[in-house]
């Protein structure tokens, strides 16, 4: 994931667009929040998408909208306040209804902070379903991109005990112009369990390099009640290299899950 060009004008497949790390964006410790720099890779692609001409208002035309099916990041060098990352954006792969994003943060010196794979799923909505893709929108990109397998997050069993449990709610400004609770705001849930887990997984939350994987299962919605479990990845050495996540639903239903991991691996 490197070499991202900056020009949607030089190639309409990718964008660079630069963000000034606010005040309201970063934690305690004066650094942005994983969930911050998984907006900005969802901001970026948005304002692609509209220098191209497909606005949401072209996609209300339509019918159409975009959801994020799968989200990888790592973060790879702390960024303290006021640092001014530029972000940029690429899409590499198509695939019926899917979209596939390649994202890179980087420093004033080019250092590479940030990197993520999203998959994004077209949505018709006024069936709730996948809607696929027009054909004006695969003209727009002047080379065809390849298909690629989505994502997805595959956990390991949960132990009969050891798992850490944290009920939440969606909340006002956890909802999108989707209607629903925003991915970012899915990684702010699983970093809040991770330190109510506390210990090795609270520390996951400010650890470089640290990396998270999100598959996005159903929506959540405002109010909605929320059951969060988390375990310890247990290695063949009795390292513990990682975190697993589910959340659920009050009824249940399966919402996300992810896993967690401190070197990027």
């Amino acid at each position: 994931m490197s070499g991202l060009p900056g020009d949607a004008a030089g190639d309409p497949r990718s964008l660079t667009v630069a963000y000034r790390a606010r005040f309201d964006e970063c934690g305690p410790d004066d650094r942005v929040r994983s969930s911050t720099l998984l907006r900005y890779a969802q901001d970026v692609a948005w304002i692609h998408s509209e220098r191209l001409g497909f606005t949401r208002a072209w996609y209300a035309e339509r019918n159409l909208g975009w959801v994020v099916r799968t989200a990888d990041l790592t973060i790879l060098r702390p960024l303290p306040l006021g640092t001014t990352i530029a972000m940029g954006t690429q899409v590499v792969g198509f695939r019926r209804f899917w979209a596939r994003r390649l994202t890179e943060g980087r420093l004033a010196d080019g250092t590479l902070a940030v990197r993520g794979q999203t998959d994004w799923v077209a949505i018709d909505t006024t069936r709730g379903v996948p809607g696929r893709l027009p054909p004006e929108f695969l003209a727009r990109f002047d080379a065809p991109s390849p298909a690629f397998e989505p994502g997805r997050v595959t956990l390991p069993e949960a132990p009969a005990d050891g798992i850490g449990r944290l009920v939440m709610r969606v909340r006002p400004q956890d909802i999108d112009p989707m209607g629903h609770a925003n991915n970012g705001a899915y990684l702010d849930y699983l970093e809040e369990s991770l330190l109510a887990v506390g210990g090795a997984a609270a520390g996951l939350a400010v650890a470089i390099p640290r990396r998270f994987r999100i598959e996005y299962l159903q929506p959540a919605r405002l109010g909605a009640a929320l059951t969060a479990a988390t375990w310890a990845i247990g290695g063949p050495d009795g390292t513990v290299p990682g975190w697993a996540w589910r959340l659920s639903g009050d009824d249940g239903t399966e919402l996300a899950r992810g896993l967690a991991t401190p070197d990027g691996a």
